[in-house]
């Protein structure tokens, strides 16, 4: 495989997946770990991704406050965020992760809408505070610099105590088989206890991201009520997805 053609696969998979592990990227390109360390130094150097233990994450996900010119699939993500206003009544109480979708949907909550939001993400919890309709409360612990989120049992012991109307998950992978998958086993933690904490789970995804496994489950197929993506939920492609327990949006 030649290296233009390694380098665009690898791009691809950072900005879909936001991290990736060079194991993975190893697997996936048919070549050495070697290889792929080479072709992974060449993008950090050239300000394409940064480097983290291990493989690499895109730099759109990492800063306090996201550039929009920076954002993979930005049109896409809009798109599901305006949909995913559809879920929101007044004096619910929501409880959101972080990422760029996430992020996208605070800034377009309707000014007249009067909720409660509990966030792990800090980046969620600036952006909502714009609303002045909104109570924030943060859930904070360990920050992990990677995803921007907070994580550790001290998070895990206080989302214990709550029992939320809605959690909204973005996704970094998610399929029928597998269900929602992540790689960070301290995140993927975290996210099963906001699923628990929550009456319904909604998973805003990129169509892009479907049918795609990573190496630890969150959770199963059946404990997602809604799936959001930029298609319309009579679309081909969500055909496996048509199932009694979740609703396309």
């Amino acid at each position: 495989m030649l290296k233009e053609e390694r380098i665009k696969i690898i791009m691809r998979e950072i900005n879909l997946h936001n991290k990736v592990l060079s194991t993975d990227l190893a697997t996936i390109l048919n070549v050495s770990d070697d290889t792929v360390r080479r072709d992974l130094k060449e993008l950090v150097d050239s300000g394409e991704i940064l480097k983290v233990h291990g493989g690499a994450i895109s730099k759109s996900f990492v800063p306090p406050f996201f550039s929009t010119d920076n954002v993979y699939a930005q049109e896409h993500k809009k798109a599901i965020a305006a949909k995913t206003l559809k879920l929101l009544k007044n004096e619910m109480v929501v409880i959101t992760e972080g990422g760029t979708t996430i992020i996208e949907f605070a800034k377009m909550i309707p000014e007249n809408l009067h909720m409660t939001f509990f966030t792990i993400s800090p980046q969620v919890a600036i952006t909502l505070s714009e609303h002045s309709n909104i109570d924030v409360i943060t859930i904070g612990g360990k920050l992990n610099k990677n995803a921007n989120l907070h994580i550790g049992a001290s998070v895990i012991n206080e989302l214990a105590d709550l029992k939320v109307d809605m959690c909204l998950l973005g996704a970094n992978a998610f399929s029928v088989n597998d269900g929602l998958t992540d790689i960070d086993w301290e995140v993927v933690q975290v996210k099963k206890a906001l699923i628990r904490c929550a009456k319904k789970v909604a998973v805003l995804s990129i169509s892009e991201k479907l049918n795609t496994s990573q190496r630890i489950k969150i959770c199963d197929f059946n404990q997602v009520n809604y799936l959001i993506t930029e298609l319309s939920p009579e679309n081909p492609s969500l055909a496996a997805y048509r199932k009694d327990d979740l609703k396309l949006i």
